[in-house]
């Protein structure tokens, strides 16, 4: 594959890793791509190598893409027992090309590798040009970021918003917050906005309201995703329970997309990312989100106006990873 300058994209997640050739001209295309459990795994490198073995002996620069904070090019990921050192596996890969960032900055970064296709419109909105603009993705955990126009192009930033302390909106959520308080002495939005938070929610209702789980649906939870099963039981109607979990889930996620959109002037869009959101599509364009986000007080029309769109395509921090390789590593 050598004769054309080649990037190698990782992203990494609590839940699976990605990674990917791109040939340096097509950062939009994958020209190989592998997905992998990241738990089965010790290590980012353990993933690489046999990857770089089997489809490249060498490559021109790399991007990492990875779920948690990152200062001086290292990463000790939030929701996965890994640290991932830039310089290291520079080294381990063969090459001091490589630029590590934020999972979150990185899908800010791939949103211009996307199409009209690639998104679902909540908020049509007016665009106000060169306004901030947002990112906010519910998934294994809860990443926030945001861009800013620098006069000539959108520049990503990354934030840690998704650990800020959540707030209740009314006295049902006063009571959830309480609720979880009793396993952490810290409540963040992710507590309540990821895959974790939605059995959160699942068994503060459930708690709550007295209500019996079907045995079925135990026996289910306790077998695999809950999230998943959880999410697929409201879709086919088959719980009531499960129904009123996920109408609270993606009004808290209305509510602090807005915040998000008011704290960094989001007049430019936001978009809504992570795997939850695109799997629940037909909840998330209800009407509930919408309600949520503008349900700000004398805030309400400008957030009225903000565009809000949910990225469908799963691959984009990948897509970003690649796009931030190609950029810093001056090969396009």
């Amino acid at each position: 594959m050598r004769g054309r300058a080649m990037i190698l994209a990782a992203d990494v997640g609590g839940t699976n890793t990605r990674v990917a050739l791109f040939d340096a001209d097509d950062v939009r295309h994958a020209a190989v791509e592998v997905t992998v459990a990241s738990r089965a795994h010790d290590s980012l490198e353990s993933i690489l190598r046999p990857f770089l073995t089997a489809h490249a002996s060498s490559v021109d620069a790399v991007g990492i893409a990875a779920a948690g904070p990152v200062r001086d090019g290292c990463c000790e990921t939030t929701n996965l027992p890994w640290v991932i050192d830039a310089t290291l596996l520079g080294r381990d890969i063969g090459t001091d090309r490589v630029w590590l960032v934020n999972d979150l900055e990185a899908t800010a970064h791939g949103i211009g590798s996307l199409g009209p296709e690639d998104f679902a419109v909540l908020n049509a909105g007016v665009p106000h040009p060169g306004g901030n603009a947002a990112v906010i993705a519910a998934g294994t955990g809860l990443g926030e970021a945001g861009l800013y126009w620098s006069g000539e192009r959108y520049q990503p930033f990354a934030s840690e918003g998704g650990h800020t302390s959540f707030s209740p909106r009314d006295a049902r959520e006063s009571d959830l917050l309480a609720y979880l308080r009793r396993n952490w002495s810290h409540v963040s939005w992710e507590r309540v906005l990821s895959g974790p938070g939605l059995l959160n929610l699942y068994r503060f209702l459930r708690d709550s309201g007295g209500i019996e789980e079907p045995p079925w649906l135990a026996n289910a939870l306790g077998a695999g995703d809950p999230a998943a099963v959880i999410s697929e039981a409201a879709r086919q109607r088959r719980v009531a329970l499960c129904e009123q979990t996920m109408d609270l889930f993606v009004s808290l996620y209305g509510a602090e997309a807005g915040n998000l959109a008011l704290k960094l002037l989001a007049t430019g869009g936001v978009y809504v990312a992570g795997g939850i959101a695109p799997r629940n599509i037909a909840r998330m364009t209800d009407g509930t989100f919408m309600r949520a986000f503008v349900a700000k007080g004398r805030m309400g029309p400008l957030l009225e106006r903000i565009p809000v769109r949910v990225i469908i395509n799963d691959k984009t921090a990948l897509l970003g990873a690649a796009r931030v390789a190609a950029e810093r590593g001056r090969l396009v």
